[in-house]
């Protein structure tokens, strides 16, 4: 079985508290059980995490150079600050994929460039849920989890 970490960065564990804010209605643990269930049809043995600290983040991707055989990432407000987490992702010899929620080029001009981007394989905004889900999907496609 093939192994991915989802990892969210800060804040995402409010989500659906605004839900008629960027995010959706959709709680963080909603999100959770849906992106394990789809998983679980798609063959991937999937670990899913959040955390406030650019340290813990870091510390869970170079973990996963050793776990994993794909990468997903929303380091939500770190996407936009944190070159540590970019050199990080750097040294993962897998696919990763960047997935926001909310469709960050049409939000604040700040949000509109990504240092994730550049390790990423691609990425995925703007579909709530529904971009985390088939994130799932074209990673399970990348990383062979169809095939096995």
């Amino acid at each position: 079985m093939k192994h991915v970490l989802f990892l969210n960065g800060p804040n995402a564990n409010l989500y659906g508290l605004d839900p008629k804010g960027s995010y959706g209605p959709d709680s963080f643990a909603q999100i959770e059980a849906a992106c394990h269930t789809r998983a679980a049809d798609l063959g991937i043995a999937l670990q899913f995490r959040q955390s406030n600290h650019e340290g813990v983040l870091i510390d869970w991707i170079q973990e996963a150079r050793q776990t994993s055989d794909g990468l997903m990432i929303n380091a939500a407000g770190l996407t936009y600050t944190s070159i540590a987490i970019l050199d990080a992702l750097l040294a993962f010899d897998g696919p990763i994929l960047e997935c926001h929620m909310s469709n960050i080029w049409k939000r604040e001009p700040f949000r509109h460039h990504s240092f994730i981007s550049k390790a990423a394989t691609g990425v995925i905004a703007g579909l709530g849920l529904r971009g985390y889900l088939l994130g799932l999907e074209a990673m399970a496609d990348l990383i062979g989890a169809r095939d096995a």
